[in-house]
């Protein structure tokens, strides 16, 4: 089931159009990979968005229905730990959010992935009837 929804998810984020904004540092991509929203306002919520919106191609994403799922995958002995430290509010929270990030991206690319999507907690079922989950947070790997 797993390798059906894999193929679905593909299918929909390659033809989806794709919501960015821009990240201040110019360096980011290379860090932690381009991430995207599936609508405009969901970007919005990082910043202002490009007018356009982008088109992707991926085909070996890592996927699950929370951010924890995915840590687990990359990170199988230290997924807790790591999950647990991004509940925690403090003054250097968003530079940790972003070491993480790094992490998660280097780890994907070393295990063969070309982009990490994190699907809303419903989208088993859009994807189970072939449709696109109402929200995708996509991180494309760059190499």
């Amino acid at each position: 089931m797993n390798a059906k929804l894999k193929k679905i998810l593909i299918e929909k984020i390659n033809n989806s159009d794709w919501w960015h904004v821009p990240p201040c540092d110019p360096e980011a991509y290379k860090k932690r990979g381009k991430f995207l929203a599936s609508t405009f306002r969901q970007a919005e919520f990082y910043g202002r968005p490009h007018d356009v919106p982008d088109r992707v191609f991926i085909n070996n994403p890592i996927f699950g229905f929370s951010e924890k799922a995915i840590l687990k995958k990359l990170f199988p002995s230290e997924y807790r730990m790591l999950y647990s430290t991004l509940l925690k509010e403090t003054k250097n929270w968003y530079q940790h959010r972003i070491n993480i990030d790094a992490r998660m991206c280097q780890k994907a690319k070393q295990l063969g992935y070309d982009a990490i999507a994190l699907i809303g907690s419903n989208g088993k079922k859009y994807l189970e009837k072939n449709k696109k989950p109402n929200s995708i947070e996509l991180n494309v790997l760059y190499s």
